[in-house]
């Protein structure tokens, strides 16, 4: 009697589950998935305005000193943060959002002031059981490269899987926009499919620097091994093209992916494999004597071909609480570069920890390094440390202390002009109708 139950039992339990968690297993990278444990169906859309003193260093553009050297600037100054964040579900349809803008001006380096926009969108929408459609964009528009990539407790992926440009040198107006439309079919509890395509554009205002296209197509099959683990494959086809310069890749990366959920709040998600660089890129040469003295010109260019074969990786272990996350992730994978270089091999490795569990603080740490060579218009290695810290105290119902301080080393063991230590530090109040401590990163 209690065996002929069981099933039935089951099978209630199964048809209980909403249409739009069929899957609820761990996420999983390769298709940009933020933590599982940090999907909440509602987060109240609340507003912000913030008001902060700052002192910037290392402000350089793209231009020489009288001196010569790499134009370098410090000031203190004021700005104006707003913004507004939350969750909405309905029956069907998800709605996530981050929104931030800046109004800057400083008192002395008064060319480096201006207005940064950063926003963060993404919608689901369950059109059946077995089926659901997802949206992801992320966009901004800025002149300084301060802000470091983290999870976002309102958006459900994770940024550090996209093109958004972090490693920029110089404080040079920069726009960025990456689109990522993901189709799945859950065919079963277990089996699932996904088949997308994304979009990125970044451009800079200098001629200096180069912008780049890129388009993906991909597609994968997950399968559910237990309740807490799934395994799968994924094929990725990218193109990069730059302004500016005849060049242009096309990565082929074909990968086995791993998601794990260890416990209730624990989880790990990777994937690894190989990747085919496909890349052409103008190059200098020295032209044959009889040449020169024919065309009256020493050098001229060719267009070079390469092909190689590139180990890819990527994994984040996550650990989820009720009031913040805490995560650390690496990997190695090919990046279009930052404006200065071009295709690059990149190393990266970060890790964050956010919490407003205080009944009046929150704070935020977080801390990366990033390594990349380039193959591509400028061949050499470029890198980066950086570090940030934020916190907020909350002095009445809608007024908050906010103060941060971040920290960046660029380094370059093949481009001595390329080390330098950049800071920016601010202190300041927000207002803002909510009960909790502020969360401003």
């Amino acid at each position: 009697m209690f065996a002929v139950k069981m099933p039935r039992i089951a099978l209630l339990v199964f048809l209980a589950v909403p249409a739009v968690a069929q899957y609820a297993g761990p996420a999983i990278l390769s298709r940009g998935d933020a933590p599982a444990a940090m999907n909440v169906p509602q987060i109240d859309f609340i507003p912000f305005l913030s008001v902060t003193g700052i002192y910037d260093t290392g402000l350089a553009t793209v231009s020489v000193n009288s001196q010569g050297g790499l134009a370098n600037a410090a000031s203190e100054g004021i700005e104006m943060d707003f913004g507004i964040s939350g969750v909405h579900s309905w029956k069907h349809t998800k709605v996530l959002l981050n929104y931030g803008g800046a109004v800057r001006e400083y008192t002395q380096a008064t060319y480096y002031s201006g207005v940064d926009q950063s926003l963060m969108l993404g919608i689901t929408q369950q059109f059946s059981r077995h089926l659901s459609l997802r949206i992801n964009e992320s966009a901004g528009l800025f002149s300084q490269p301060f802000a470091l990539q983290g999870l976002s407790p309102t958006v459900q992926f994770d940024p550090g899987t996209t093109y958004t440009p972090t490693t920029d040198f110089f404080d040079n107006r920069t726009f960025y926009a990456y689109t990522q439309v993901l189709l799945t079919y859950q065919k079963s509890a277990r089996l699932s499919f996904a088949l997308g395509g994304d979009w990125d554009l970044t451009r800079r205002r200098s001629s200096a620097l180069y912008g780049v296209t890129g388009e993906d197509a991909t597609g994968d099959m997950q399968y559910r091994l237990s309740r807490r683990s799934t395994a799968g494959l994924n094929y990725m086809f990218t193109h990069f093209s730059y302004n500016g310069v005849f060049s242009g890749t096309d990565f082929n990366r074909f990968s086995a992916t791993y998601a794990v959920q260890l416990s209730r709040s624990w989880e790990f998600s990777a994937f690894g494999g190989v990747t085919r660089v496909d890349s052409k890129f103008p190059q200098l040469i020295t032209l044959d004597p009889v040449v020169a003295a024919l065309l009256g010109v020493s050098q001229g260019y060719i267009v070079s071909y390469g092909l190689n074969w590139v180990p890819t990786y990527n994994g984040r272990l996550s650990k989820t609480f009720s009031q913040g996350v805490a995560y650390v992730s690496g990997g190695h994978s090919m990046t279009p570069g930052n404006g200065l270089f071009l295709t690059s091999r990149g190393y990266t490795a970060s890790v964050g920890y956010s919490y407003t569990g205080l009944r009046r603080w929150s704070f935020g740490v977080s801390a990366g390094w990033d390594r990349a060579e380039s193959i591509g218009n400028i061949l050499g290695e470029y890198g980066d440390y950086n570090a940030s810290l934020q916190t907020s105290r909350q002095i009445s119902h809608v007024v908050h202390m906010v103060a941060s301080v971040t920290a960046r080393k660029y380094q370059s063991d093949s481009f001595g002009g390329y080390n330098r230590v950049i800071w920016d530090a601010r202190i300041g109040l927000s207002f803002s109708p909510r009960d909790i401590p502020l969360r401003v990163w």
